[in-house]
C-alpha cells in the first residue's frame, strides 16, 4: 500500500449510503479505499475497480479483523435493514447488527484505528415524541432520552451508539455518529421489500403509467409525516461530522417535512398523471410524524442540507424510470 495515502474503510460499501460514499472518496484521489460488504462483490449497488473491494461477513469478529487492518479511519454503515415493512416483520435480524458494530469497534481499537463513523438512525428517538403528525419543530438530539425507541431497529441502533461513545470514553477511538433521516436517492434498492417510501412512490407511478392503471397503493392513511434527505446531502453531512471535533450524535436530515400523500402527489406530477390513492390501513405505518430539527447541527457544524425535496425526488425519480425500462418487474397489487 502507498504511504503517501491513508487506507479508509467503508463497510456497508455493496449497499446504498456506502456505495455513494466510496464513489465519493475516489474521486477525491486522497485515498486508498477498502470497500467491503457481505453480499458477493457482483451484487453491489456500485462497485469501484480502483478501490480494494472485498465480500466479508462483519458480523464475525476475525472479519473485522481482517477489514480493519492497515486502516486509518472506518466508515461503518454496515446493517441488516431496509424500510418500514421489513424493519417491523424482522426485528431480531435488524438487532444482529449489533455484532457488527461491536465487532468492528473491537478491531478498529485493536489495529489503532485514528477515526470511526457509525450510521445511526433518527429511529432512535423516542415513540411519543412521534404520535403526532405536526411535529413542526422536529426531533431534537436529547429527544432520544429517556429511552423508548422503534423496536428491533431502533433499539439496536441506540446501544451501538452507546457502544460508540463508551469506546471513546474508555479507549481514546475517535467515534463520531450520525442520526441519518430518511436517506434516499439514485442507486439504491427501489423493489423487493427493503425499498423506503420515495424509492417505493417512484416505482408506483412509473408501474401504473407503464401498465396504464389508475390507483397507487399507500400504506396507512398517508397523512404520516417524514423529512427524507437526498444522498449528496448526506454525504457532505456525513463528512463534515466525521471530521469536526463533536462527539455527540448529530442529526444528519432534512427538516422539510411532508406527507405521504404529498410525497405520492410529488411523484404523480413527474409522470403528468393523477392516481386514485388506495390507502392500506392494514399495512405498517411507523410512527405518525418524524422530521429533523438541525438546529445543533446547524450551531456544531455550520452546516444544514441544501437539496430540496422536489429537486431530489425528481432526480430518484428519473433514476428509477431509467432502471425499470428493461425491467420485467410487476406491481404487487397487494402491497
Amino acid at each position: 500500500m502507498s504511504e503517501s495515502k491513508k487506507t479508509i474503510l467503508v463497510t456497508g460499501a455493496g449497499g446504498f449510503i456506502g456505495g455513494h460514499m466510496v464513489k465519493h472518496l475516489l474521486s477525491k484521489g486522497e485515498y486508498l479505499i477498502r470497500a467491503v460488504d457481505i453480499k458477493n462483490i457482483d451484487e453491489w449497488h456500485q462497485k469501484f475497480d480502483n478501490a480494494e473491494n472485498i465480500s466479508l461477513d462483519l458480523s464475525l469478529l476475525d472479519s473485522c479483523q481482517k477489514a480493519c487492518n492497515g486502516v486509518s479511519d472506518v466508515f461503518n454503515f454496515a446493517c441488516d435493514m431496509g424500510g418500514m415493512g421489513f424493519i417491523e416483520r424482522f426485528k431480531a435480524k435488524c438487532m444482529l447488527s449489533v455484532l457488527i458494530n461491536t465487532h468492528l469497534l473491537m478491531a478498529a481499537k485493536e489495529a489503532g484505528v485514528c477515526r470511526y463513523f457509525y450510521a445511526s438512525s433518527a429511529c432512535v428517538y423516542a415513540q411519543n415524541k412521534q404520535c403526532t403528525t405536526q411535529l413542526s419543530a422536529g426531533l431534537k438530539e436529547e429527544d432520544a432520552y429517556p429511552a423508548m425507541p422503534e423496536d428491533g431497529y431502533g433499539w439496536e441502533k441506540l446501544f451501538s451508539e452507546r457502544m460508540c461513545r463508551h469506546f471513546r470514553e474508555d479507549f481514546g477511538l475517535e467515534t463520531r455518529i450520525a442520526r441519518y433521516h430518511n436517506i434516499y436517492g439514485p442507486n439504491g434498492t427501489w423493489c423487493g421489500g427493503r425499498e423506503k417510501a420515495p424509492a417505493a412512490m417512484c416505482r408506483k407511478v412509473i408501474s401504473a403509467q407503464k401498465t396504464g392503471g389508475n390507483k397507487m397503493n399507500i400504506w396507512g392513511d398517508g397523512e404520516q409525516t417524514r423529512s427524507f434527505t437526498y444522498i449528496d446531502d448526506c454525504i457532505d453531512g456525513t463528512l463534515t461530522l466525521m471530521y469536526s471535533d463533536v462527539t455527540e450524535p448529530l442529526n444528519i436530515g432534512s427538516s422539510e417535512m411532508v406527507t405521504i400523500n404529498h410525497l405520492a402527489r410529488l411523484c404523480e406530477g413527474f409522470a403528468g398523471i393523477e392516481l386514485e390513492l388506495n390507502h392500506l390501513l392494514d399495512k405498517p405505518l411507523g410512527v405518525r410524524g418524524r422530521s429533523s430539527n438541525n438546529e445543533k447541527v446547524k450551531e456544531s457544524l455550520n452546516w444544514l442540507p441544501g437539496i430540496s425535496l422536489a429537486e431530489g425526488m425528481k432526480k430518484t425519480y428519473e433514476w428509477i424510470k431509467e432502471e425499470m425500462k428493461n425491467s420485467d418487474f410487476q406491481e404487487d397489487p397487494e402491497d
